[in-house]
């Protein structure tokens, strides 16, 4: 029997841009979040008359638009002038001052990094923006190891605008008092979605990358009814490429119901992150997770120990929250008992979802 029996034929796919549905992609229009992206230009304005932008914290849950809001932002004042540098750091992936500072090298087409220490690029790097206007947006600040690269570009870049992205509301009131107070950021929140809007962009994320039609509008609604429930539209993306590629390995021309159901099973393996992406420690606890899945979190802090974290039980706990909020573990409280309250830890992909 031939393995390839079921396949669609020679140029047939049920996918037109498959990108579209990349975490990463910025359509020409963001919708729902005019208002947002009104604020975020309204910092970065002064840069086009010569003068120092506004600084700006931004917050809200993850799959809110943050990001590519901000993206988008950029990639239309790029488009006005040459005269203002834009340099985007995902602290995720670069989490130290060193590497942002090699990040910041790249962005800026400088290459002859080797060797050279950190404060040797800022150097170079300042001596590179302050020629110009300059807008730094920096993802995910709070997986920085150290802000000291924050402190030299608030201090040394003349003429900037500094945009920080978390999902914790609280990183800006616990930022070192000698950063804040010359940060002076105005907030903005990123609110959830309501449900029209999510699906509204998952309708129109859909039309970028699907060939019209081939969406049952049952097997879409529940797409949309899912994304709406847990609050990420990177989720809903997440279900409409499983849910298209998984209608494809059937040789279906329609995606159904049944094909999302299919994704929905898979959701518990969904991440934004590779797990490549993070640093050394957090993979060290990652693995001790794994290997005492369903322990409660004072014996994990123990193993921890045990095993060499260094790390004190409330950045530790911390480090366990991250990796919550990013789909790696699942945190389950239980009150009372014999133990009194406390918090069990268990690999994510053990948790299975029953309820679609």
């Amino acid at each position: 029997m031939s393995l390839f029996k079921d396949v669609l034929g020679s140029g047939e796919s049920l996918f037109r841009n498959e990108l579209a549905l990349d975490y990463s992609f910025v359509p020409k229009l963001i919708p729902y979040r005019e208002a947002e992206q009104h604020q975020i230009a309204g910092c970065i304005k002064p840069l086009f008359q010569g003068r120092s932008g506004r600084n700006l914290f931004i917050f809200g849950q993850p799959g809110v638009g943050k990001t590519v809001a901000c993206r988008h932002v950029l990639d239309e004042m790029e488009e006005q002038t040459d005269d203002i540098d834009a340099i985007y750091i995902n602290c995720w992936q670069h989490n130290s001052s060193f590497k942002v500072f090699l990040e910041m090298c790249n962005v800026l087409g400088y290459r002859f990094t080797q060797n050279k220490r950190s404060d040797e690029l800022f150097m170079i790097i300042k001596q590179m923006l302050n020629k110009k206007q300059s807008v730094f947006v920096l993802d995910e600040i709070d997986k920085l190891q150290d802000y000291d690269f924050l402190y030299s570009v608030l201090e040394e870049i003349y003429r900037k605008s500094v945009i920080a992205i978390t999902n914790e509301r609280g990183w800006l009131s616990a930022l070192d008092t000698r950063i804040r107070s010359r940060l002076m950021a105005d907030s903005l929140e990123f609110r959830p979605y309501s449900f029209d809007e999510t699906r509204g962009i998952l309708k129109s994320r859909m039309e970028f990358a699907f060939v019209p039609g081939v969406w049952d509008p049952d097997a879409f609604s529940l797409v949309a009814d899912k994304a709406f429930e847990m609050r990420d539209i990177r989720r809903g993306l997440f279900l409409m490429r499983e849910s298209g590629l998984f209608a494809e390995d059937n040789a279906s021309r329609k995606v159904c119901r049944d094909h999302v159901l299919h994704s929905i099973g898979r959701l518990d393996d969904f991440s934004v992150k590779d797990k490549s992406e993070l640093d050394d420690e957090d993979r060290f606890v990652l693995e001790l997770v794994k290997k005492n899945s369903g322990s409660r979190i004072g014996d994990l802090f123990r193993a921890y120990q045990e095993a060499g974290g260094k790390a004190v039980y409330k950045t530790f706990q911390r480090k366990i929250d991250r990796l919550e909020k990013d789909r790696y573990v699942a945190l389950d409280k239980k009150v009372g008992g014999i133990g009194g309250n406390t918090t069990m830890v268990s690999i994510l992909s053990e948790k299975k979802l029953t309820e679609y």
